[in-house]
Parts: C-alpha cells; sequence; structure tokens
C-alpha cells in the first residue's frame, strides 16, 4: 500500500471530522474547531492518502514560549480501517521534517495518559514524557512529551 503525505485544506473539512469523531470521543476536536485550525496562518496540516482516500491526518502548529519557537502537535489521527499501518508513524515524521525545514529543534505534544497506542507511537519516535497535566482531557490526566528534532 502506498501512502502519499499532501496539504490538508478546509475542502477536506467533513472527512477530517468523520477520522477525528472515530479516534476520540469526548475529547474531539469540533468541526468549527478543525474549520479554525485548518485556516490559521499559523498551522500546517497535512493528510496520509492510501488507495485514494484520506487514511489520517496531522495538524500542528509553530509556537513561541520564552522566545523559543517550537513545533506543537495539536492532533493526529489514523481512520480505524488504516491503522497500524506506519500512517501515524508517516505523518509524525513528515511533519517533524517540516519543522526541521523551519528551522525549528523541538516539538511538544499533549497525550491521554491511558492512551497505549499513541504512548507507543510517541515513544518508538523519541518523544520523552516531561510532565504530566491533571484532568487535561475531563477526569482523564495527560502527559506533557518532547522531542529535539
Amino acid at each position: 500500500m502506498e501512502i502519499k503525505i499532501e496539504t490538508a485544506t478546509i475542502r477536506l473539512l467533513d472527512k477530517l471530522y468523520e477520522i477525528e469523531e472515530q479516534c476520540f470521543d469526548q475529547e474531539a476536536f469540533t468541526k468549527r474547531q478543525i474549520a479554525y485550525l485548518l485556516t490559521d496562518y499559523n498551522t500546517i496540516a497535512l493528510v496520509a492518502k492510501a488507495d485514494n482516500n484520506i487514511a489520517g491526518f496531522i495538524i500542528a502548529q509553530e509556537e513561541i514560549e520564552n522566545n523559543i519557537l517550537y513545533g506543537h502537535i495539536i492532533t493526529i489521527n489514523v481512520a480505524s480501517t488504516y491503522r497500524r499501518k506506519g500512517i501515524a508513524t508517516k505523518l509524525l515524521k513528515e511533519i517533524e521534517d517540516i519543522f526541521k525545514q523551519k528551522g525549528i529543534t523541538e516539538c511538544h505534544l499533549e497525550v491521554r495518559e491511558d492512551n497505549k497506542a499513541a504512548l507507543k507511537l510517541y515513544q518508538n519516535s523519541g518523544y520523552q514524557k516531561i510532565g504530566r497535566i491533571e484532568k487535561y482531557y475531563d477526569k482523564t490526566h495527560g502527559l506533557y512529551l518532547k522531542k529535539t528534532l
């Protein structure tokens, strides 16, 4: 199966929202939130296509804190029928490469403490836990992860 990575646009909103709802329950972004992110000047959004279908997507932003520019992964999602095929890894690598091209040397993200599949993906990709976020996902704690690019 060939996986192609392309820029995500607002025209794909319905499909991206459908995948978002497959991936998350209470924490799912609303359609309006995804639309905002896709049209924000600071956002980098990519889709993975497999068999000419949208198999997943990633949305990230460039952020500044204490005069340090870093990449922040907002969400990464893979449609249920395409999971465990390397799509999330490919999306993550592609966004990291884009950050590096922009001179960004660090990437951050948040993940549910009990999301074992996502934690495994991030740890295998070199992300390290730098903090715990109490009740970040309603009653469930989150973890704050970071990677030097």
